[in-house]
């Protein structure tokens, strides 16, 4: 029965995590069919500004979804005609720095609601793109964990190195005073 469900209603699932090289792009691509679904969300995950330009265009090279300098998006689409359509991450706008960028793509092939049977199908349909939105979710959460733990480490570097100066300073000055101190002490004679 389950392998019955699977076959009539196939959901397309995969999550990559991708560097970026400075002033380089990074396309992938799906081959789709009239009325299949495809979801592409994606989040920078470390580099620089934490921002990257995406964009998504069909087989005629149509620009069907395009965010310039975002942390994050989601980019939905219907296709219209068959063909591969084509989905792209840039770093252009960086000639230093790499951009670690995590990405889902969902696929959801279209199925003909004649060829479904029963209510319980629609409700694995239901359960399965909720599934899916959790996962998603999941990812997001990592990622954005990732970012906050990188955060209070490189902090918690920062203010460590700045105690040892300090207190490297403090012996300097206490160092100095006992010096200038005892010299000042000092009785001084004169032959």
């Amino acid at each position: 029965m389950w392998l019955a469900v699977l076959l009539v209603f196939p959901l397309l699932v995969s999550g990559h995590m991708i560097e970026v090289s400075a002033g380089k792009k990074e396309c992938f691509f799906e081959d789709l069919h009239v009325n299949d679904k495809m979801t592409v969300t994606y989040q920078v995950g470390g580099g620089g500004h934490l921002d990257i330009d995406f964009w998504l265009a069909d087989p005629g090279n149509t620009a069907l979804a395009k965010h310039i300098k975002q942390s994050q998006g989601t980019a939905a689409i219907t296709a219209k005609k068959d063909g591969r359509y084509e989905y792209c991450f840039s770093n252009h706008m960086s000639t230093v720095i790499d951009k670690m960028v995590s990405f889902n793509v969902h696929g959801v092939i279209y199925v003909d609601d004649e060829d479904i049977v029963s209510p319980i199908e629609r409700e694995i349909r239901t359960l399965s793109h909720g599934l899916a939105s959790v996962k998603d979710e999941q990812e997001y959460i990592v990622v954005r964990e990732r970012t906050h733990r990188n955060t209070a480490e490189s902090s918690n570097d920062r203010v460590k190195w700045w105690s040892i100066l300090q207190v490297l300073v403090l012996f300097a000055v206490v160092a100095w005073q006992v010096y200038y101190l005892k010299s000042f002490f000092e009785v001084k004679r004169a032959f």
